[in-house]
Formats: structure tokens, C-alpha cells, sequence
């Protein structure tokens, strides 16, 4: 049975892939131009290098670029894997806030909103998955 909550799980869906995006920006930036922001390694809530950020956030990226594809496509693998990774991934970029804070403002509430969502209504993307309609 489809529920009034489908549309949300869906665009909740979307809006993992845009935090994977904007994770996976952030990450190449950080891996290939570690000049580009203006505080340094030391400022940073852990003191690591700009690459090891670059790399965490790139794969964190990926990651929920994949679990938002599969929220989509109603896969429960994905609501779990997206609710563990959109929370860890909100630490991390919290870690990262001194260097960039827009981006990571952006990607903790797109994080939030998305733990939130398939937490409470993540069980409504079954009905695209059953084909129920």
C-alpha cells in the first residue's frame, strides 16, 4: 500500500545523492588543491591533512550517492546504509566546518533531514520496490 509519505522517501532519496555530491566536491577539492581554503590543518577540529579529509569525504560521497539511488529505487539495504552513513558523514563534515562552513552547514542538514526521513518514513519506499501503486 502506498502512503502520502512515498514522495518524501523519494526526494529524501535525491537529497542523498545531493549530499553525496557535495561531499564528493568537497573531497576532490581538498585531494587535488589543498590551497584552496583558507584555514589551515591545524584549525580544523582533527588535525589532518587536507587529502586524508579529501579522501574521507570523497568516499563518504560515493557511498551515499549510492544509498540515495537505492532509497530511490526502494531498497532496504540503502535506507540502513543511508542512515549509518548520512550520520557518520554529519561528524565528519562537522570536523571539516572551520575550512569551508557553507558547504558543511549544507551537507549536515541534507544529512539530518535524510536520517530523520528514512528513519521515520523509510518503510513507504518499499511500495516503488513491490511495484504497488
Amino acid at each position: 500500500m502506498t502512503t502520502a509519505w512515498l514522495g518524501w522517501v523519494v526526494f529524501i532519496g535525491i537529497l542523498l545523492c545531493a549530499a553525496g555530491l557535495i561531499n564528493a566536491v568537497q573531497g576532490l577539492v581538498a585531494v587535488f588543491d589543498d590551497g584552496f581554503y583558507r584555514a589551515s590543518t591545524s584549525a580544523l577540529v582533527v588535525d589532518v591533512d587536507y587529502v586524508v579529509w579529501g579522501w574521507a569525504l570523497l568516499i563518504f560521497g560515493i557511498t551515499l550517492l549510492f544509498a540515495g539511488a537505492g532509497v530511490v529505487l526502494g531498497y532496504r539495504w540503502a535506507r540502513v546504509v543511508g542512515v549509518v552513513v548520512a550520520s557518520i558523514n554529519a561528524l565528519v563534515n562537522l570536523g571539516f566546518a572551520t575550512a569551508y562552513p557553507t558547504w558543511t552547514i549544507l551537507a549536515v542538514c541534507f544529512d539530518v533531514s535524510a536520517i530523520y526521513a528514512l528513519i521515520v518514513h523509510g518503510g513507504a519506499a518499499r511500495a516503488l520496490r513491490v511495484g504497488r501503486k
